[in-house]
């Protein structure tokens, strides 16, 4: 039997078209130019600490894409830290793409070693000295000193696959990886 009929008798799980990952995954292994993606945000200062970027387009499966909406979100400084707190802040929003992606991963992960969960919950907490980015002590980081994730998972698999299903999420996640391993960033500006 071919991986294509067999991809196509898989049906949907936990809200994952599996048949369209796996020729997601075909399709790339065939095509790894397919695979390059260049994703773009937009952000506007509004006021004090508060900024607003919108996401509505990247570059993707060889030409440039567009979500169904333009997202948009806030960010700002809680008040005692001399924001007014319209949103979240910047650093609280690394938490929410950290467990986002890893919670995308393992719905993924599951639905292609057909796991049906129930239940996947996420509790992340980071912590900051905040004497690094207000230039008080140069041996203090600007950002995480440390971030704890804790999962509470469930489905119709023993314990320790469901514990591994997290584990390949960890290991193929882009946001952790950005957030562990770092990533260059080329900062440019124009004046005026």
């Amino acid at each position: 039997m071919s991986s294509a009929s067999t991809t196509q008798a898989r049906p949907p799980r936990n809200g994952v078209d599996v048949p369209t990952l796996f020729a997601t995954i075909d399709a790339v292994k065939g095509q790894p130019e397919a695979a390059q993606f260049r994703f773009r945000a937009v952000n506007r200062w509004v006021s004090g600490t508060h900024s607003r970027t919108t996401i509505d387009g990247f570059f993707g499966v060889g030409a440039e894409q567009q979500h169904k909406a333009a997202y948009v979100a806030d960010a700002d400084h809680p008040e005692v830290l001399t924001g007014s707190d319209n949103a979240p802040s910047p650093v609280e929003y690394v938490l929410h793409g950290l467990a986002a992606c890893l919670t995308a991963g393992i719905a993924n992960i599951a639905a292609a070693r057909g796991i049906s969960l129930t239940q996947v919950e996420s509790r992340l907490e980071g912590d900051i000295d905040l004497r690094g980015l207000l230039g008080l002590a140069d041996e203090v980081r600007n950002g995480y000193e440390q971030i704890r994730v804790g999962f509470r998972i469930a489905g119709d698999a023993p314990d320790e696959q469901l514990r591994q299903v997290v584990e390949q999420s960890r290991a193929r996640s882009a946001v952790y990886d950005i957030v562990t391993n770092g990533v260059p960033v080329d900062i440019q500006v124009e004046t005026g």
